[in-house]
């Protein structure tokens, strides 16, 4: 079984804050690009500007511990100022101290049912 922990985190963009949401975003993804055991990260934006939409891809459960304790320290307010979470799809088997960490977003998870990522 794999260990790679990934999600799908569904955004709305608060009324008037897109423009900072695109701030924080680029300030994100720069500090996610260097965490170790990141293997993907990429947002995407509706073509109103309106839904956001967030695909995250871990390699374990420790790396998404590293990625949320960065998030909390240092987005998460401002975050939360840009963006209402909608819903959070997690994909994959994360320990009980990743669960913690995204069940505040409402998580939803997912066991692997078949397939193959290449």
């Amino acid at each position: 079984m794999s260990s790679i922990v990934s999600w799908n985190l569904q955004l709305s963009v608060r009324d008037g804050r897109l423009e900072a949401g695109r701030a924080l975003m680029s300030e994100m993804v720069d500090l996610t690009r260097n965490e170790p055991g990141t293997i993907g990260y990429e947002w995407f934006l509706s073509e109103d500007g309106a839904t956001c939409h967030i695909y995250e891809r871990y390699a374990d459960s420790s790396a998404v511990m590293v990625h949320l304790g960065n998030f909390g320290a240092k987005f998460a307010d401002r975050f939360l100022q840009c963006f209402e979470p909608t819903r959070l799809s997690v994909y994959g088997d994360p320990s009980a101290e990743a669960r913690a960490g995204l069940d505040g977003f409402g998580a939803r998870y997912f066991e692997v049912f078949g397939g193959f990522f290449r």
